[in-house]
């Protein structure tokens, strides 16, 4: 696919293990021409975790973008007006964002981002990180499994044996799922099998 013209709204959320897993999939977008909007959820600006600290991974969206970080509602609410994004993939996708989303709560800029993409009727693709998708978030998933322009990178047990109910994307597979779904297609199969 040509992803030259192709604006791309790339939005984290909370899973801060995840974050150098996505950094490589936001590049690829980029090296292969895309415009990437960083859009992140205000667990990314304020926390410092041991996987990095929060300004570290702001400078590495800034630098790899070379676009500002939309981190307030105030700055994401203009997407929806605006209709900016071709597709809107939220990655890592956190049962918390998934939950909030699945119950139309907007208390985030990512997720008032997802909102102003659902209003356009436009692509938007999830790639769930959490440890309770088999448990009480299994629902959630549920229902945006079956809503329309909602969309999902594959994805499976990432650790069954000491998590059961923790599922994870296969984030290698975020930019062919972002391609599917603006052909309006799920990319097959959902359920992989995902190791730790």
């Amino acid at each position: 696919m040509n992803w030259n013209g192709i604006t791309v709204g790339y939005a984290l959320s909370g899973s801060h293990c995840t974050f150098a897993e996505v950094m490589p999939q936001i590049k690829r977008f980029v090296d292969a021409g895309a415009n990437v909007v960083p859009i992140v959820s205000n667990s990314l600006i304020t926390t410092d975790t041991r996987f990095g600290t929060a300004k570290e991974w702001q400078e590495q969206l800034t630098s790899i973008t070379g676009n500002e970080i939309i981190s307030t509602i105030v700055q994401a609410e203009p997407l929806g007006p605006s209709k900016l994004l071709d597709v809107l993939v939220i990655a890592p996708c956190t049962g918390n964002t998934t939950s909030r989303l699945a119950n139309a709560i907007t208390d985030s800029a990512v997720l008032m981002a997802a909102k102003a993409q659902m209003r356009n009727g436009r692509p938007l693709v999830l790639a769930i990180s959490t440890n309770d998708g088999l448990g009480l978030n299994a629902a959630n998933i549920a229902k945006l499994l079956v809503a329309k322009h909602i969309y999902f990178v594959p994805f499976g047990q990432d650790n069954p044996v000491q998590k059961p109910n923790s599922l994870v994307a296969r984030m290698d597979l975020v930019m062919e799922a972002c391609e599917a779904a603006l052909q309006g297609k799920q990319l097959q199969p959902l359920l992989v099998e995902r190791q730790a």
